[in-house]
């Protein structure tokens, strides 16, 4: 199959008002020719009506848009490179699968549709299946006879808008790989709007975490879990402890802090804003990186780790991990999650335990945000 030269997307001041309410508040945005990008919210946060603008299914109060270095802020969507996958899929239930695909080229009046229908149907792994029609195919099936008919216009840009939101769990990973497997393969520019924060990381090079109709943080995936810059990101992407410390010294390297009866230190590169001694931040961790041991065992924590001394609330067993909720004096309710690789029989509500982590995996942000952002959004698509 040859590669298809992806179209960058360059949006620019774009927003979107509808009377006294903004979907989108004016925002710059480029994504990269050939890249996997995605728009990442909670329901209402703008993503999907960014998508449409791309897509000229809705027009922007402000700003431009720019497709493979072309403005086509004023163009129709028939007249734009890209092609759009919705939710639904929107096959027609009359044609087989091969029909279904062929049925963009045909209506472009293009008689000979058997190799390239053929070779997009090798591409989604469908060959066998040209016959059937849509209803015997399985959700996921149809979800790749959709990109399929999408992929087959050689489109600069394709649109994927919640594409994987009707698919149960186990298919859905699936097909996470599979529609990586085939942006890389055909190397075209994929957009990707979902409010699923693994099908994001799992999927895109880049993504735009949207809030309120504005992108909180953009970058790679791993860079944003583990470099978040608001506490909307600490707490949609995964989960984060926030602990509200004050600020005892901030020179050289590393930053101490006190909350409750415990003084933890951090990298300072890993502190968002500028802080003075007498400050106060969130202090932040991810509930993988912190171990717990049973009180007793404190001698075996590790030099230089940081400590807090708490009792076991909740211990939920999920199979790969068991999850833990420590009530820390002074602080309040943490997380943290142990691999069941050597399971502690100690390790049970009641118990008094040592949680301790390495000051490295430690960031701190701005203490004047919601701590609880993100924390508990919507996750229906918007």
């Amino acid at each position: 199959m040859t590669q298809t030269t992806g179209g960058d997307v360059r949006l620019t001041g774009i927003s979107k008002t509808y009377g006294a309410f903004t979907a989108v508040h004016p925002l710059d945005l480029t994504v990269p020719a050939g890249s996997f990008f995605a728009l990442l919210g909670a329901s209402g946060c703008g993503k999907t009506t960014t998508l449409r603008m791309i897509a000229g299914l809705e027009d922007p109060t402000t700003g431009t848009v720019e497709l493979a270095g072309k403005d086509v802020t004023a163009l129709p969507p028939y007249k734009r490179p890209v092609n759009t996958v919705f939710q639904n899929y929107a096959l027609f239930p009359h044609l087989d699968i091969f029909e279904n695909v062929a049925f963009g080229l045909r209506r472009r009046g293009i008689k000979s549709v058997r190799k390239q229908v053929e070779e997009m149907l090798d591409l989604v792994q469908l060959g066998p299946m040209a016959r059937r029609k849509p209803q015997q195919l399985s959700g996921g099936q149809q979800q790749r006879v959709a990109v399929a008919r999408a992929l087959i216009n050689h489109p600069q840009v394709l649109l994927l808008d919640e594409p994987l939101g009707a698919l149960d769990l186990k298919l859905r990973r699936q097909m996470q790989l599979e529609l990586k497997r085939i942006q890389t393969e055909v190397g075209i520019t994929f957009v990707h709007v979902t409010h699923d924060q693994e099908e994001a990381m799992t999927m895109a090079d880049t993504v735009a975490v949207m809030n309120g109709g504005r992108v909180e943080q953009l970058g790679a995936p791993a860079d944003l879990y583990e470099n978040p810059a608001t506490t909307f990101v600490a707490n949609f992407l995964g989960t984060s402890n926030l602990i509200e410390a004050g600020v005892l010294t901030a020179s050289g390297d590393t930053l101490v802090v006190k909350a409750g009866a415990a003084t933890l230190r951090l990298p300072v590169r890993r502190c968002v804003p500028a802080v003075r001694e007498g400050d106060t931040v969130l202090a932040g961790v991810r509930p993988e990186k912190m171990a717990l041991v049973p009180v007793e065992d404190a001698g075996s924590v590790a030099e230089g780790h940081n400590r807090v001394t708490g009792r076991i609330r909740d211990a939920s067993f999920i199979g790969v991990s068991t999850q833990y909720v420590i009530e820390a004096p002074g602080i309040g309710r943490l997380s943290a999650y142990e691999q069941n690789v050597r399971r502690d029989a100690r390790l049970v509500p009641g118990a008094e335990v040592v949680l301790h982590w390495d000051p490295e995996h430690t960031f701190a942000l701005d203490a004047d945000q919601d701590i609880d952002a993100g924390a508990d959004t919507d996750e229906e698509a918007a």
